[in-house]
């Protein structure tokens, strides 16, 4: 027993407590990763650009600068000279050509027969409304003669009761005086005195039947009358049919038809071909539908004929839009430059607005990418181009009118930006 005292107190003796050290090589090489991760993330989330980008080749780019000019919004359009004015030729009533007396492109005066057309089926039909309208007439020509010898019956009568009324009267007075000295009967006298009365009585019924049957018969003469004049001029309007089948010139000028051969049939309401007036010229233009409301009469451009320039204005537009666009006419405020020709085709320069002072950028692809709402804008440095938000107003072939996002002396690419995708950043090399 005291030799297993003996190996305890050895054994306790031995025993030592070994404690663990807090800083490890491999802790402290924790740490220290760890702070350079965090600082590693802390440097690429401030210092560091993480905006996409594309590298490009400046010798392909066309780059603009941005600057304060005059500016005057206008569009590049296209015209062909016409006469200053064309009166066509419609065959108003058809047939066949019987003759022809002028030639296409010849010059003509007023008045001018220029073809001449047969129509055997419209000459019987002129004969027969004409011989209808004659039996018409010869109707109420006898109508009015009716009239006319009915008034002189009553005229007639109302002499007739008018001189029996008077002889009446004699009798009446002088049997009257004879009748207050009892020289007559007096059945005699009463007699007398009923003849007057009823003369007087049957005078004044017919009198005002004549004057009722006058006041009827003038306004039935007169509706007569009217009737007549229409009938006569209803007459001359079908005899002048036939008139329509001679084709003269409205006014004098080039005419110019279509082929026409002796023989060859002509609708009715067909175009046969027109007359110019060639002393004076216009230019007919047609214009995108886009410009439509922008578009009024005395808006001026210019075109350059022969090394001049020549000024135009609108004096008519045609709202009407066909295949995108619709017309307007050009006149020349001054006079007409020598050797235009009828169908030359010119290029005009059609204003929109008045010049004013404006910040402008040089018009290029990029438009069709961006719509206008961004670009890109070289940095100070120019070893890139970043991505910037702009706004554009008035345009004009040459340049658009910046609002805002850009200053004056700024450099932008204004070529197309097919290219270059999304990225935000370009980077020139």
């Amino acid at each position: 027993m005291a030799e297993h005292n003996e190996d305890r107190i050895s054994s306790s003796g031995m025993d030592k407590k070994i404690e663990k050290k807090t800083w490890t090589p491999k802790r402290i090489a924790m740490i220290v990763g760890g702070v350079a991760i965090l600082a590693l993330f802390f440097y690429s989330f401030v210092f560091m650009d993480m905006r996409s980008m594309l590298n490009v080749d400046r010798e392909k780019l066309t780059i603009s600068t941005v600057q304060e000019d005059s500016f005057q919004e206008f569009i590049q359009v296209t015209g062909t000279v016409q006469p200053i004015q064309t009166i066509y030729l419609d065959a108003i009533e058809g047939g066949v050509v019987e003759n022809i007396y002028r030639e296409s492109g010849s010059m003509v005066e007023r008045g001018d027969t220029i073809l001449t057309l047969s129509n055997s089926d419209l000459r019987l039909q002129v004969l027969q409304q004409s011989s209808s309208i004659y039996d018409q007439i010869n109707q109420t020509r006898n109508s009015r003669l009716n009239i006319e010898q009915n008034s002189l019956s009553l005229k007639e009568r109302l002499a007739q009761a008018e001189n029996q009324l008077e002889v009446a009267k004699s009798n009446f007075n002088r049997q009257k005086k004879l009748h207050e000295q009892d020289l007559i009967a007096e059945q005699d006298f009463l007699e007398t005195k009923e003849n007057y009365q009823y003369q007087k009585k049957r005078y004044n019924l017919i009198y005002e039947s004549f004057k009722q049957d006058s006041i009827k018969s003038e306004q039935q003469l007169q509706q007569i009358d009217q009737s007549l004049d229409r009938m006569w001029r209803s007459l001359e309007a079908v005899q002048g049919i036939l008139d329509r089948l001679v084709v003269t010139a409205p006014i004098s000028g080039q005419l110019s038809t279509i082929e026409l051969n002796l023989g060859q049939s002509i609708s009715s309401g067909e175009r046969i071909g027109q007359v110019d007036i060639l002393d004076n010229y216009k230019i007919r233009v047609g214009i995108d539908e886009y410009h439509l409301s922008r578009i009024t009469k005395g808006l001026q451009g210019s075109f350059e004929f022969n090394g001049e320039a020549h000024e135009l204005k609108i004096t008519k537009v045609y709202p009407v839009v066909e295949n995108g666009q619709f017309q307007v006419d050009m006149e020349f405020v001054d006079e007409v430059p020598s050797g235009l020709t009828r169908g030359q085709t010119v290029r005009i320069r059609l204003e929109l607005s008045d010049s004013s002072q404006a910040l402008l950028l040089a018009r290029g692809g990029f438009y069709q990418t961006t719509g206008g709402n961004w670009a890109y804008k070289i940095s100070e440095d120019g070893e890139q181009a970043v991505r910037t938000n702009i706004q554009l107003g008035r345009q004009n072939p040459d340049y658009f009118e910046v609002l805002s996002g850009l200053e004056p002396g700024d450099k932008v690419i204004t070529s197309s930006y097919d290219t270059f995708g999304d990225n935000e950043v370009l980077n020139l090399e």
